[in-house]
């Protein structure tokens, strides 16, 4: 390799490495201070960049927030239809759905409270529609081979959001113990329906 190849080669990694080093700080500013309170100025001190670099890789906030939420849709997805494979029982398949979707926000903490801050921020209220559109989709999925009525999978879904997950936590409850108490709540709404739906 030619030391000209060689230098571009390394002017390229370090590009690479800086811009990931924004986007990693970018999103845990957004998880402190949340999305409006930060700045570029803020982004480029904890990257340990000028702000004139951030501007370099991100020519407006909102393409650093849009890098952000690709990288986290990258790095932390939302679970898919994979997680069914091999359970056939309503009672399996439900308690799956909650723990995998509360797992979810687990791993994205600030999920919440960046979710707030969406409006305005086109990139966030995509990644919004996203995962509402895959909850719903995830419920759909869990609930099939049972043929529940579309309200009451809206529902299932409606159950898993993130702000009861929040709610759950935030009163002492672990992720898996919240998993398993909407668990409950929605097993216990699908088995009054199939007994009123026999009763007719």
């Amino acid at each position: 390799m030619s030391p000209r190849r060689y230098r571009l080669d390394r002017r390229a990694e370090t590009a690479e490495e800086t811009r990931r080093r924004i986007v990693e700080a970018t999103y845990s500013l957004h998880g402190e201070r949340g999305i409006y309170a930060t700045t570029m100025t803020h982004i480029a001190e904890r990257a340990g960049v000028s702000v004139g670099t951030v501007y370099h890789h991100f020519p407006t906030y909102q393409d650093a927030v849009f890098a952000c939420s690709q990288h986290v849709a990258a790095t932390i997805p939302f679970p898919t239809a994979d997680i069914f494979a091999g359970l056939s029982t309503l009672d399996e398949r439900v308690r799956r759905l909650a723990r995998e979707t509360f797992g979810f926000y687990e791993r994205l903490p600030a999920y919440e409270r960046i979710r707030s801050e969406r409006w305005g921020m086109p990139p966030i209220q995509a990644h919004v529609e996203r995962e509402e559109n895959d909850r719903l989709a995830l419920a759909r999925e869990a609930l099939r081979p049972f043929k529940v009525k579309p309200r009451l999978v809206e529902a299932c879904a409606a159950l898993l959001d993130v702000a009861v997950y929040g709610a759950f936590t935030r009163n002492g409850l672990t992720p898996a113990k919240a998993a398993e108490e909407v668990s409950g709540f929605i097993l216990a709404r699908l088995a009054a329906e199939a007994s009123r739906a026999a009763s007719r």
